[in-house]
């Protein structure tokens, strides 16, 4: 029997899944149960560190800085076997040990989120690029021990591609949101190669209407997401039969996101894309009678491991 605060860590992961991230978290419930607790003690992980960078307003930069390298100092000693009185971090060191996870994805993400309260745009796609490898494609590839596939290096790739094409999606659907945050992830070869400045934004999200100028580099925008969708696509099929349910689900439900924006052409300041609900519960369905059984393995709580993680430094 596991520890009560180790139930109580995936418990409160799983309620930080399922008020922030519903689309992702309606495809897990097509995961056997015994999978699903590890992919919200992921998900945990990574909504938490993103909650320090920005949803804390009333602290200064410097101040989240702060906080969120203390916490990933607790990440680390907990890594190294020192106990920890986070309530969420029990959860995701379980799971990382459980699957023997590559700590190097998890250095690389904490690494963007340090990025997001110093970097608020980006020149090229490739620099962009350069930050969703942490913010993105390494969740990908955190998810893959969990997901299983029989050949888990020619499924890497797919899975960094389907986390960029996440990405991606919610760029493009939340331009809005992170304006006002004072970001902006379109790279600013795209807004120049559209004739668009950071004030034509600005006047959109004031106005609550885009220009057509600005549709239109949203518009490309799609076509690049769109790439990443079907450089994604191979990679399903090569996971566990009893995953792909899940996968194909969250594929298609973020994809659906793509297809809102531009049923409201493309105008991402008049509102909010989402997917609708009836739409949402059709592709959970439609996914779920598709589903093949599969048994649950035995998996054991292993003992903590010594030493085990070296982040180069405790700060990000």
């Amino acid at each position: 029997m596991e520890p009560a605060s180790l139930t109580a860590s995936y418990e409160r992961c799983r309620a930080l899944h399922r008020y922030h991230g519903r689309t992702y978290y309606l495809a897990t419930k097509l995961l056997p149960t015994w999978k699903r607790r590890h992919v919200h003690a992921l998900y945990g992980f990574t909504r938490y560190a993103d909650e320090i960078v920005d949803r804390t307003a009333a602290l200064t930069p410097q101040q989240r800085a702060a906080e969120l390298t203390a916490w990933s100092a607790a990440f680390v000693a907990g890594l190294r076997g020192k106990p920890t009185g986070d309530p969420l971090l029990p959860a995701v060191l379980h799971t990382i040990q459980v699957f023997d996870i590559d700590l190097e994805d998890f250095r690389k993400f904490l690494d963007s989120m340090a990025m997001d309260l110093t970097v608020t745009s980006y020149a090229t796609y490739d620099d962009l690029l350069g930050y969703m490898e942490g913010s993105a494609a390494v969740i990908g590839t955190m998810m893959l021990p969990i997901l299983e596939s029989a050949d888990r290096a020619a499924a890497r790739e797919p899975a960094r591609q389907l986390g960029l094409a996440f990405q991606l999606t919610n760029f493009i659907r939340d331009v809005a949101e992170d304006l006002e945050r004072g970001r902006v992830y379109l790279p600013q070869e795209d807004l120049d190669r559209f004739g668009v400045t950071h004030a034509d934004l600005r006047a959109a999200l004031t106005a609550r209407r885009s220009s057509s100028a600005i549709r239109e580099l949203i518009r490309y925008q799609t076509i690049r997401a769109r790439q990443h969708y079907a450089a994604a696509a191979p990679g399903i099929p090569m996971l566990a039969p009893s995953s792909q349910s899940c996968m194909w689900a969250a594929f298609r439900l973020y994809g659906g996101i793509l297809d809102e924006v531009e049923a409201q052409d493309c105008d991402v300041f008049a509102k909010r894309a989402t997917v609708p609900r009836l739409r949402r519960l059709t592709v959970a369905l439609s996914c779920l009678l598709a589903r093949p059984a599969a048994p649950a393995p035995a998996v054991e709580i292993p003992h903590p491991r010594e030493g085990v993680l070296d982040l180069r430094s405790t700060a990000v």
